[in-house]
């Protein structure tokens, strides 16, 4: 079963206006099926997972590129080969008006991005493919309550069979440790990468105190903060930057640490069950993780540049989110409940008084079924409808 994905609309503008395009994001997102299911009657293609593939592009690149007889071509996994970007720029510029010529997948951030911003600069575009956001998410399970969901996560392997997720994520997990981070960076300990992984995941969407990681992992702060970048350029993890304006108040200036997706958060956490999960002492901590990382995929997907922060004072006051969006501030906080109470929003009535002319009314990310007015101009929102109602205050159309 092929998922749509909603990717697809601002990649399509794109090949109308660059000469190549390349698709990143984490291993199994889709990257490839997305491409083949879209575009595989359109193009020829070629995978550099093969190894014969691979030494033809590297020994002689102009002879690879000449089998397709400036035919558009797929070329899936392009960090193995990162001599040809050289041998790519060269044939778009003999074309320049030859735009969706290349359309190119790649896993690995830090090699791709490095060869890309060196070769080809100005003529290719790109996009992220990250896993199920929950639109695409809803396509499979429309009626999956929100335990469901965190549980099963977003790559579409787990998503489209949830009977194979332990099986698959530990796999996944093995795979990303043994191939993955040995490509990235030299790390010659993987147990204890897989514990800092580990240390990382109790931690998701909390503060990220590098000081107390570095003690409970016995590694240095500055070999802590090169792991985690390790598994940002991976999509492993996401951090949330804080929100710097001072408004009078001393602020904290670390961020946040979520992972990318909530089934290997809850992996390396061992939850037992789904049920346990919800109700244990990470369930509000999930809870809110995922709404915030399935917004992140919502706006990557959609090619929206909304800038995302949280705020926190040293004397306790704390937003969860804070979308900044033409000049204008919406603080969001997410709680675990059905049954907002005045505790749920008096961090959001707070920012309001701080921030004052430039903040919008406060939203209340919750488990209830319908909106709800709260004091101040205050919104209790569904989580089910928190990503179309950003949408909605993007686009400027919020009747």
């Amino acid at each position: 079963m092929y998922v749509k994905r909603f990717l697809k609309t601002i990649v399509d503008q794109a090949r109308r206006s660059f000469p190549a395009v390349l698709i990143t994001g984490p291993r199994q997102s889709g990257k490839t099926t997305f491409l083949k299911e879209e575009y595989g009657k359109e193009y020829l293609y070629v995978s550099f997972d093969d190894p014969l593939e691979r030494q033809f592009a590297t020994e002689d690149p102009n002879g690879f590129l000449n089998q397709f007889d400036n035919k558009p071509v797929i070329l899936d996994e392009i960090q193995y080969v990162p001599e040809l970007f050289t041998w790519l720029k060269i044939r778009i510029d003999a074309d320049r008006k030859k735009n969706g010529r290349f359309v190119m997948t790649g896993s690995q951030q830090f090699q791709i991005m490095k060869n890309v911003s060196d070769s080809l600069a100005g003529r290719i575009a790109i996009f992220d493919l990250l896993p199920f956001y929950s639109d695409e998410y809803f396509t499979v399970h429309p009626d999956h309550t929100i335990q469901e969901i965190i549980w099963n996560g977003g790559y579409p392997e787990v998503v489209l069979h949830p009977k194979q997720r332990n099986l698959w994520i530990s796999s996944y997990i093995r795979s990303y440790v043994e191939r993955d981070v040995r490509q990235l960076q030299n790390i010659k300990d993987l147990g204890q990468f897989e514990q800092f992984i580990s240390l990382l995941a109790a931690r998701h969407a909390q503060e990220l105190n590098l000081s107390d990681l570095s003690r409970s992992i016995g590694l240095s702060v500055p070999g802590c903060k090169k792991w985690i970048n390790v598994l940002n350029a991976s999509y492993l993890t996401y951090q949330l930057k804080p929100f710097y304006k001072n408004f009078g108040k001393r602020l904290i200036k670390s961020p946040k640490i979520y992972f990318m997706d909530s089934a290997v958060a809850a992996y390396f956490t061992r939850q037992p069950a789904s049920e346990a999960l919800w109700h244990g002492s990470m369930g509000g901590q999930f809870f809110e993780g995922w709404v915030i990382i399935d917004l992140l995929k919502r706006l990557i997907t959609g090619g929206k540049q909304t800038e995302l922060y949280f705020w926190r004072s040293h004397d306790g006051l704390e937003v969860d989110l804070i979308i900044l969006l033409n000049g204008r501030f919406y603080p969001v906080e997410i709680k675990q409940t059905s049954t907002p109470m005045p505790k749920h929003i008096a961090s959001l009535q707070a920012f309001q008084r701080i921030a004052g002319e430039l903040c919008e009314p406060g939203i209340l990310v919750c488990t209830v079924h319908e909106i709800k007015a709260l004091p101040g101009g205050i919104k209790a929102i569904p989580w089910r409808e928190f990503g179309s109602w950003v949408e909605s205050i993007i686009s400027g159309n919020t009747e």
